[in-house]
């Protein structure tokens, strides 16, 4: 391997060119977009609809003088502008990782004088000595190469090293990345063996990982369908809440002459139908699902993004380091005796492997940084450490690096006290059968048994094993006398509990996409290990070029293996699953994923292995890069989607008897059955239940084992309103008939409200029990696991009985201490309220 001296005839850039480009084109770094003042991003929070209400709602209870209800409302807002600051400053710290992984030391030469300078100090033309275990600084074209190769998993996907060659003078435009026997080498790429003389051809932005970020500047997250829905129905609640509280002020003011009550009135309907519970359930909805999803070792970076992938109705998922371990392992040997199969032979080494695992090794480094080397050194020490196979103490003479013309290496070692020299070789196969001069006959067997091996997704290498006498060594590989060892197959691994999540995936109606920039055959066998349908279709990068926009649209709804895939296809197919109507989750982690990452609805990132751009890029992280964890979050996402759904519909059926009891005494010129101190006593009931109690409940037993619902459905549509309104209108009955009945007996305007008002939160502590489940009777219910329930509901009953049998509270309510018969007989009625949606729930099932 050359050294620094075997450049010394090299002069490189002068000091003094080199600092005139720095100031002429910059620094070797991607520029920050210009962030938002805290002002900004308040200003543009406030402006939504959504806040709006909730700062009128919080300036409506200051004027009633509720503290409590104002200091509540008010500060969601500031948690929301809080998390919308956090959001903002994703981009901006994604690009910051973008500017950290590609701008390492660098030793270049310039003036004839070595010196290392930061990376971002490189300019275009300047020449850089590149060793093992570098970064590369910027985008280069090689110029001296000793078996150079590089690991550029993070901008193709592929799971091993790629070899490089000498750039031969040509003024083609550098291509993209990925594949062997390239003459450039990539910034943010890392040296695992070898060392080059490379001249930098483009720096920052211009560079490959440079239009990553410049892609990651262009894209925009889009409010998840969940928030879309939302803020639909906030406006449309708020604006018949603003006409209602004008209607029934003017209404009451008109018939009765008294504007103060009129207002008072007035005032009181707009309490009672401003939704101010939807935002708050939703943020403590999605904040607790995000500490539920932790339990599971998934970090949640976008809370909305954990009822979508509930939702969701593909996985996109990168092959290497996602679905595969990250590493290579030997997975095979075959020698004249025979094959064998590591995965499926548990006991030791057979004796006939030994050798052919020794001289692997010898053809190796002693502290390789090549993950192939690596796993082989990895085997001698579990398979050999007992033989006589392993040699720490030989000592290295030489070594033939590999070459364009010989895709193999060798490396002659000699013995302590030894007399001759041992000389071990590996490489392509059909390199090492051209160094042992094989015939014809017998490389063409060898061949077939590579292609067998390969089909299986293994990267084979052949090696060789020669002896020579002289300390004249020859000038090249093929002077030695070689005789043939044996195949090795070597893998990078699949998780192990990748094939029971991909079952998983399927039983849940979740269609799984594996996008990679690996080799078709080996995605193909991957696909078969894991249980990936269909595992033999598969579209690669340069065919989905050629596709235009319907093609591929139609294409990918029955591909689901997708290789040799750039970045920027990555991205394009991300986009084309959304087009067609698919609720789209993306895994991976590396900085080719990242575009992908962000632009899906759910990006996904591995955590242990991931690059900080991955995991800035990406709503969810999987801390123990274990695939599994999605599908307990899927399981998560169904459960907080579920439990939303029934916690709206308690909302909406809870506040149709409150809107009810408000406006239609207005209008039949009755006594005013609620006023604002009622309707915050319900709202203690209403709060908790709907953030806390819903939230806390346990998922529908076949929360897994149905499809995603529909993505072009709403969360809570048509149907579900209409049913909980008659549930709201069925309590709103039964109360109206209590007072109405009351009053009909004799009773004072004040005994009448308190028989109502019982029956009114008994019948909202009903509707909780009968929301908790669709599917489930009440009575199941009682039976489940959910101690919150329970306080609420001791709770409501504790408050109820105080502001009804406590003379100082009952005063303040406005109620009337009534007997015990008569509040049993409120309390029944408001139970009754809900058994018809109950006999609805046994009917339909």
């Amino acid at each position: 391997m050359p050294q620094d001296s075997d450049f010394s005839g090299i002069s490189g850039l002068a000091p003094q060119v080199a600092a005139a480009r720095l100031v002429a084109e910059g620094y070797n770094e991607l520029p920050s977009a210009r962030p938002r003042t805290f002002l900004a991003i308040a200003l543009s929070v406030v402006r939504e609809p959504m806040f709006l209400l909730l700062l009128a709602c919080g300036t409506i209870y200051l004027v009633l003088g509720d503290m409590r209800e104002a200091l509540m409302l008010l500060a969601f807002v500031g948690v929301v502008m809080g998390i919308t600051l956090y959001q903002e400053r994703k981009t901006e710290r994604a690009l910051d990782a973008l500017r950290n992984l590609s701008s390492p030391r660098a030793l270049v030469i310039r003036g004839g004088q070595t010196q290392r300078i930061p990376g971002r100090e490189v300019v275009r033309g300047d020449i850089l000595i590149l060793s093992e275990g570098d970064r590369v600084p910027a985008d280069a074209r090689v110029l001296m190469s000793s078996n150079l190769e590089t690991d550029e998993s993070l901008l193709t996907g592929e799971s091993v090293p790629v070899r490089k060659r000498e750039h031969d003078g040509s003024a083609a435009e550098p291509p993209r990345p990925g594949g062997d026997d390239l003459p450039y080498v990539y910034a943010s790429t890392l040296v695992v063996q070898g060392k080059g003389l490379v001249e930098v051809q483009a720096i920052g932005v211009h560079t490959q990982i440079g239009r990553i970020g410049r892609a990651l500047q262009t894209l925009k997250q889009e409010d998840t369908t969940l928030q879309q829905e939302t803020a639909r129905l906030v406006r449309l609640l708020a604006v018949i809440g603003l006409i209602l509280c004008v209607v029934v002020a003017v209404a009451y003011g008109l018939s009765r002459g008294d504007w103060l009550h009129g207002l008072l009135a007035g005032l009181t309907m707009a309490m009672a139908i401003l939704p101010e519970e939807f935002p708050v359930v939703l943020t403590v909805f999605l904040a607790l699902g995000a500490w539920r999803i932790s339990q599971r070792r998934v970090l949640t970076r976008r809370m909305a993004a954990v009822e979508m992938l509930g939702a969701a109705t593909v996985l996109c998922v990168d092959k290497t380091g996602t679905l595969t371990q990250n590493r290579m392992s030997v997975r095979k040997l075959c020698t004249s005796s025979g094959c064998w199969d590591l995965d499926v032979s548990n006991g030791a080494l057979a004796e006939p492997f030994h050798e052919l695992v020794e001289y692997a090794i010898l053809a190796s480094q002693r502290d390789p940084f090549d993950p192939m080397e690596q796993a082989l050194r990895g085997l001698g020490k579990t398979a050999l450490s007992d033989t006589e196979h392993l040699h720490d103490d030989w000592s290295l003479v030489r070594a033939y690096p590999l070459s364009r013309e010989l895709l193999a290496l060798s490396q002659v070692w000699r013995a302590r006290n030894g007399q001759r020299y041992v000389v071990a070789a590996k490489g392509a196969p059909e390199a090492i059968a051209d160094l042992c001069h094989l015939s014809e006959a017998v490389t063409g067997k060898l061949m077939q048994d590579v292609i067998t091996l390969a089909s299986e997704g293994l990267r084979v290498i052949g090696v060789a094993k020669a002896w020579f006498q002289t300390p004249d060594l020859p000038r090249e590989q093929h002077d030695f006398a070689f005789d043939f060892v044996g195949l090795i197959g070597l893998a990078d691994p699949i998780r192990p509990s990748v094939p029971d999540a991909v079952a998983a995936c399927y039983a849940a109606g979740i269609r799984v996409v594996m996008i990679t920039g690996d080799y078709p055959v080996t995605a193909r066998s991957i696909a078969r290990q894991i249980g990936l349908k269909p595992a033999e279709a598969v579209i690669t990068g340069p065919e989905l070029d050629a596709l235009s926009g319907n093609d591929l649209r139609e294409r990918v709804k029955t591909v689901s293996i997708f290789a040799r895939v750039t970045p920027e296809q990555k991205l394009r197919l991300v986009q084309v699953l959304k087009e067609n109507g698919e609720i789209v989750a993306m895994t991976g982690d590396g900085v080719n994923d990242a575009p992908a990452l962000k632009a899906a609805h759910i990006g996904v990132a591995m955590g242990g292995r991931g690059t900080d751009v991955a995991r800035e890029s990406a709503a969810l992280v999987l801390l123990d890069d274990d695939f599994s964890s999605i599908v307990d979050a899927v399981g998560v996402g169904r459960r907080i989607s579920d439990n939303l759904r029934k916690a709206m519909a308690y909302i909406v059926a809870v506040h149709v008897p409150i809107i009810g009891l408000s406006l239609i005494p207005v209008f039949w010129r009755w006594p005013l059955i609620l006023m604002p101190v009622h309707i915050v006593f319900l709202e203690l009931v209403i709060d908790p239940t709907c953030s806390i109690v819903f939230e806390a409940e346990g998922a529908e037993t076949n929360a897994m084992q149905r499809p995603p619902r529909d993505s072009k459905a709403a969360l809570f549509g048509r149907a579900s309103i209409i049913l909980s309104a008659l549930q709201g209108l069925a309590v709103l009955a039964v109360v109206l008939a209590i007072f109405v009945l009351a009053r009909h007996a004799g009773l004072g305007e004040r005994e009448a409200r308190t028989l109502s008002f019982v029956a009114l939160v008994i019948g909202d502590l009903a509707l909780i029990f009968t929301n908790l489940s669709w599917s489930r009777s009440a009575v199941a219910v009682l039976r489940s696991p959910n101690p919150a329930l329970w306080w609420v509901v001791a709770a409501a009953m504790g408050f109820l009985s105080v502001v009804v049998y406590v003379p100082a509270l009952s005063s303040l309510f406005r109620l009337e201490a009534i007997s015990v018969r008569y509040f049993l007989l409120s309390a029944v009625s408001g139970m009754a309220s809900v058994l018809w949606f109950e006999v609805y729930k046994r009917w339909r099932r």
